[in-house]
């Protein structure tokens, strides 16, 4: 198959050209070529979008449902949303539960099914401090352990599966888990934390990769106490990673006021999507001022202010709108802060690619990589996507 368009976003520039895929890797990229190709002249192919941290997707959640089938049909859908791979992410559940999560990943892992491609898991939790839980349960927040991450760990039974982890760096016993997780090629981030600048200074040395949604679950900066938030605008050498761009979590103007510090070498974009629709109980969104309550078959959306809606949780056009999608969270971060396509590429693709240590298969457009690709049109709206050479058009 041939892809014609004028503007293929490479890593290091912007091409007006063609490019080849075979048996889901792109084997060239050429300047000119002669013979049949599909046209997207005028739309721009962007690597395909990488998503790290997302619990759940319109019509199924990794997080509420803890299976392989809603894995796969977190797979199904995302293409939809512009995301080609992504890590399953799990929450601050209890252990039994997290090694649930864990149990489902190997199971789909060992499967082939269509679409988006579960890259790995994602542990938020459950090391985390109670304090900034945001919505993780309480009760499940509890002081890294050693021994408790070796648990975890010897629970996958595909341990390339266990790519990243979320912690509070600041509580009894994280640097032995910190030191564990880099010697696992264990990518990890501070995240739900009371850290204070000089703790994350102190620490940082253990591997630290980066923070969890930036801003959000985290000691706020103070001009004599740089706290978590600080400490992410600070150091050069660590990710901000963002959940996606409602304008109500982070404001635009504080993820602006990051890019202009970090630029679009150290941001990765992601949603942190639950797949609200898919609760088993009830889940309470204070951001949104909004419950979801399983109810039979169905999921009832109730509003603080009184007014309730009734959806089939399986009903993909039903569900799609109730969390904000990848490729809308990118329109609205282009519309606040003034970035290129190559910036896009990099918060998108290629940045979480290299974070995960995937960017052998992932995360640029060149021969021999996955042929993973996000076409949109200049306005951002998404055209369709390939997932290993499979086109999903919305």
């Amino acid at each position: 198959m041939i892809l014609r368009s004028k503007h293929i976003i490479l890593e290091h520039g912007e091409l007006d050209g063609y490019l080849e895929l075979n048996n889901g890797v792109i084997s060239g990229i050429w300047e000119d070529y002669e013979g049949p190709y599909e046209d997207f002249s005028d739309m721009v192919i962007f690597p395909g979008f990488i998503d790290i941290h997302i619990h759940g997707w319109a019509t199924g959640s990794f997080w509420f449902e803890k299976t392989a089938a809603a894995i796969r049909e977190m797979s199904r859908t995302l293409p939809y949303a512009g995301v080609t791979s992504y890590l399953a992410t799990s929450g601050a559940d209890s252990i039994p539960e997290i090694r649930q999560c864990i149990a489902a990943a190997d199971e789909a892992w060992e499967q082939d099914y269509p679409g988006a491609q579960m890259m790995g898991v994602h542990l938020e939790g459950p090391f985390i401090n109670p304090q900034y839980r945001g919505m993780q349960k309480e009760e499940c927040c509890i002081e890294p352990s050693l021994e408790v991450m070796k648990e975890l760990y010897g629970s996958f039974r595909h341990k390339e599966l266990c790519r990243h982890m979320t912690l509070a760096v600041e509580r009894n016993g994280s640097r032995e888990v910190l030191e564990f997780c880099h010697d696992h090629g264990i990518q990890t981030a501070i995240g739900h934390s009371a850290a204070t600048f000089r703790e994350i200074q102190e620490i940082k040395e253990a591997g630290i990769g980066g923070f969890t949604h930036t801003f959000s679950g985290m000691r706020g900066f103070h001009h004599r106490e740089l706290g978590v938030a600080g400490a992410a605008l600070y150091f050069d050498d660590m990710m901000c990673e963002f959940a996606k761009q409602t304008g109500m979590t982070v404001s635009h103007e504080a993820f602006d006021l990051a890019y202009r510090i970090k630029g679009s070498d150290r941001i990765i974009l992601t949603t942190d999507c639950s797949g609200l629709a898919q609760t088993q109980t009830e889940f309470d969104h204070y951001v949104r001022k909004l419950k979801f309550v399983k109810d039979g078959d169905r999921v009832r959306i109730c509003h603080y202010d009184g007014r309730e809606e009734s959806l089939d949780p399986r009903d993909y056009e039903a569900v799609k709108d109730v969390e904000l999608s990848y490729v809308k969270s990118v329109q609205n971060m282009a519309r606040h802060t003034k970035v290129t396509w190559n910036d896009i590429m990099k918060m998108t693709s290629l940045n979480p690619a290299v974070y995960l240590g995937i960017s052998d298969r992932k995360g640029s457009i060149a021969p021999g990589k996955d042929a993973d690709l996000t076409i949109l049109d200049k306005e951002l709206n998404l055209v369709c996507t390939f997932c290993r050479g499979e086109e999903f058009r919305p």
